[in-house]
């Protein structure tokens, strides 16, 4: 079967339409690729064909290249065509150097491939508000058809680096703006106008151009060399743990000094080397996983259709509560924000005036827009207003008792189709809903904060709740722009769960002689936004002792106590907000080290009667990763296997969205899989044997290790195999 394809028709004024056709975004696979490679020498034969324009079918030129198609290439299942086949053969000797010229008609998308295709055209006219970029790097390699050639060449080569390296879009006016489509057309008119501009080249009324020739946007070798100089520091400061975008930067500066042709062969040898890479493997792994948090087998594939969720109501005005209120009016939902007394109302509804406003200065928002979205929210003290929401979210303190009372009224003043959702972080949902008979409708929402901003939603189902249910919070999951991910309820759910281990860890490191600012120096070079005592300085003591307390009630047997942040809590350290935590922070929050930490570390030792340990003085930045995050491994491992999680993937997910684990490792279970269960659990019962149950490997991984099978395969399949 193949994979899409193009038409040609050929009208009676002599212009061959070429259509890409590949649903949803006409991506370029290998046989659209092939296929427009056929309509175009069809085009350059017939005698009745004095111009072309390529499209795309339904409204969008094209996505791009074929993600999908990565795992063969990676794996040398797929036949690839010959070396520079696409480049150079198709899109720079049939499509640039064609006898007849060619538009580009661009409206929806033109991304990656798409993009290039249009750019080896020689005029490319756009609609307003069609996306153009080439978005490669965000999968970890580079463009692959002539765009780290051509794209400089047409808006110059220092916004070219920034549109790559950034992986954002234009819109059609920006593209018209920098020079990279030639007109701005609306889409009834795209077609019509593309064929005349293209008949007028004929005619000569229209220059036509070769988009790999040009020079008068590029800079003076000594500018370029500035700019190439620029782009590397940035890249090496912002991240310092990956090569594509410093090859990106390479392979344009090659097509400057040596030529166009020489960079599109560059492009290639570096593109191949790229694409087989273990980053490139793990941000397209990261690609299909966030996809694919949607499909819940025995939920999403019963054929349920989402209820149209009109109002919803938060309860709650605090950091949270006013961040999904924030969320939900972003994205047009009419919300009531209920809080039990004046004040608070107010201070809920100015924080989410403040959120708004915020993205009025960063100009992602107008003054009018903000007016028109800040209408959509109404403050409440009671429930009057409650009788005609489509959905509750709750997020008030973590009180059981509290929360009980507010589903138990809840239940008294929503109408019976209203979903109950609480965003509590992990509570158990049987506990909270214990005193309602509306069982079947509750459900978590469990945000992650800031709610507005961080992209993580995670919807916990009991298994009383109805797949209606879920089916309508991920369709709203979907529309504030979060990425669902569906898991079972138990304390922590995932995220918290997985990640329960992750200080415990880094505390268990230092109490027994590894330096703490070591540890967040070296968590910090594998990837993550900020090591673990820098975190729990900003979440603030009171939060994490909370949250460990759940773990230690319901764990026992593998949580490490330390004494740690309860003897500094008793000097009112409290970290971030106090100023003081493991850091000690100024007026704009910039943190360094506080060698008064030293002596609640000490304290903390003689209290537990631990003595240091020579070789945990001396860890290597290796050993301090693994330490730390073999612990969460091995607790998510529990989650896989218990059926929290429907499938590895997600919790890749959850560990990237929720957690800042870096993306280009591939999240956590793909990160663990790429160094061998075997490996982990070896290590893990090597610690265990000198430190105890926290190290404890559990069944599955052990079972897993004895096979030799990765932890990522499916529950069912990896028993038979063993």
């Amino acid at each position: 079967m193949a994979k899409g394809t193009t038409t040609i028709d050929v009208g009676a004024d002599g212009v061959a339409i070429i259509t890409i056709i590949n649903p949803p975004v006409n991506s370029l696979s290998f046989d659209v690729l092939y296929s427009l490679k056929e309509s175009y020498d069809q085009a350059l034969h017939r005698d009745d064909v004095k111009a072309i324009v390529v499209t795309g079918a339904k409204g969008k030129f094209s996505g791009g290249f074929d993600i999908s198609a990565f795992g063969g290439v990676q794996t040398g299942k797929v036949d690839q065509p010959k070396p520079g086949y696409i480049s150079v053969d198709v899109l720079t000797d049939t499509v640039e150097a064609a006898r007849k010229p060619s538009v580009a008609a661009i409206d929806g998308l033109a991304l990656g491939g798409g993009l290039e295709v249009a750019m080896a055209c020689h005029a490319r006219l756009s609609t307003p508000t069609a996306q153009l970029g080439l978005p490669e790097l965000q999968l970890g390699i580079i463009p692959g058809f002539g765009g780290t050639q051509r794209l400089p060449r047409l808006v110059g080569i220092s916004k070219a680096l920034e549109m790559m390296l950034t992986s954002k879009p234009v819109k059609g006016t920006e593209a018209h703006d920098l020079g990279l489509v030639d007109s701005l057309v609306s889409p009834t008119e795209l077609v019509t106008s593309a064929r005349r501009w293209a008949l007028d080249m004929v005619e000569g009324r229209r220059p036509w151009v070769a988009s790999l020739y040009k020079t008068d946007k590029l800079d003076s070798f000594g500018e370029a060399r500035e700019i190439f100089k620029f782009g590397r520091a940035q890249v090496r400061r912002q991240a310092p743990n990956l090569q594509h975008p410093l090859v990106c930067i390479d392979v344009v500066e090659a097509g400057i000094i040596s030529g166009p042709r020489a960079g599109l062969w560059k492009e290639f040898e570096s593109f191949q080397e790229l694409v087989r890479s273990d980053t490139c493997k793990s941000l397209v792994h990261i690609f299909f996983a966030q996809r694919g948090t949607t499909k819940v087998p025995g939920v999403t594939d019963l054929g349920l259709k989402p209820r149209r969720v009109n109002k919803v109501a938060v309860l709650g005005g605090g950091l949270m509560g006013s961040g999904i209120a924030t969320a939900l009016v972003l994205s047009n939902y009419p919300v009531i924000l209920k809080e039990i007394n004046e004040k608070f109302l107010q201070a809920g509804l100015d924080r989410v005036k403040a959120n708004l406003q915020s993205r009025v200065k960063k100009g992602k928002m107008t003054q009018e827009n903000f007016e028109k979205t800040f209408s959509l929210l109404k403050g409440a003290l009671d429930y009057e207003s409650f009788r005609d929401v489509d959905m509750v979210i709750e997020a008030v303190i973590e009180n059981v008792s509290l929360k009980q009372q507010i589903f138990a009224d809840l239940e008294k003043y929503c109408p019976p189709h209203c979903i109950l959702a609480s965003n509590t972080s992990t509570i158990d949902l049987n506990l909270v809903g214990s005193k309602t008979r509306s069982h079947d409708r509750i459900i978590g929402a469990h945000f992650f904060s800031p709610a507005h901003i961080m992209p993580l939603l995670e919807i916990v189902r009991t298994n009383k709740t109805s797949p209606q249910v879920i089916v309508d919070l991920l369709d709203v999951g979907k529309k504030i722009r979060k990425t669902p991910v569906v898991v079972g309820n138990c304390t922590g759910f995932a995220v918290n769960r997985m990640f329960f281990p992750y200080t415990q860890a880094a505390l268990l490191l230092v109490e027994h002689g590894t330096d703490l600012y070591l540890i967040d120096k070296a968590i910090t070079k594998f990837g993550m936004p900020m090591g673990p005592f820098r975190l729990v300085d900003l979440v603030g003591f009171g939060v994490g002792v909370a949250t460990a307390m759940q773990f230690i009630e319901n764990f026992p047997e593998r949580t490490y106590k330390s004494m740690v942040i309860p003897l500094m809590q008793e000097d009112k350290r409290a970290g971030e907000t106090t100023r003081k935590g493991f850091y000690l922070y100024d007026d704009k929050r910039k943190a360094r080290p506080d060698p008064e930490v030293k002596k609640y570390i000490e304290k903390a030792r003689s209290i537990s009667g631990i003595t240091v340990d020579p070789k945990l003085a001396k860890l290597s930045e290796k050993d301090i990763v693994e330490m730390t995050f073999f612990p969460v491994v091995n607790e998510a491992c529990r989650v896989f296997a218990e059926g929290i999680a429907v499938k590895a993937a997600d919790l890749d997910i959850s560990s990237v969205m929720g957690m800042g684990f870096p993306p280009y490792r591939g999240g956590i279970m793909f990160w663990a899989d790429s160094l061998g269960s075997k490996y982990i659990y070896t290590r893990l019962e090597e610690w265990s044997r000198t430190f105890g149950g926290f190290f404890k490997p559990c069944a599955f991984l052990a079972e897993r290790a004895a096979a030799g099978a990765p932890l990522s395969s499916p529950v069912e399949q990896a028993k038979s195999r063993m």
